[in-house]
């Protein structure tokens, strides 16, 4: 009694898939890398240059308080007191 093969057995089906996959790379266009920026990231490199300035004042300060150079003026505070705790 000879038994005939049922189905396709000699069919690998991921070779099939790896030959088409294969083939559409093949036949695609190369994919070309691109970068864009958004805005909030050119915002982020603007508020990196206020820091920039801001640690050029720290620095300065810190240099007139160790040279002993630094003076306060009260009257500037107390406005800026009154001014934060009134919501101005």
């Amino acid at each position: 009694m000879k038994i005939n093969s049922i189905g396709n057995q000699n069919i690998n089906p991921y070779k099939r898939n790896q030959n088409k996959m294969d083939e559409i790379g093949k036949a695609g266009k190369p994919a070309a890398d691109k970068i864009e920026i958004s805005s909030a990231a050119k915002e982020m490199q603007e508020v990196s240059k206020l820091g920039k300035e801001r640690q050029a004042r720290v620095e300065s300060l810190k240099d007139q308080v160790q040279s002993g150079n630094y003076t306060i003026d009260p009257k500037a505070i107390a406005k800026g007191l009154k001014n934060f705790y009134n919501g101005q």
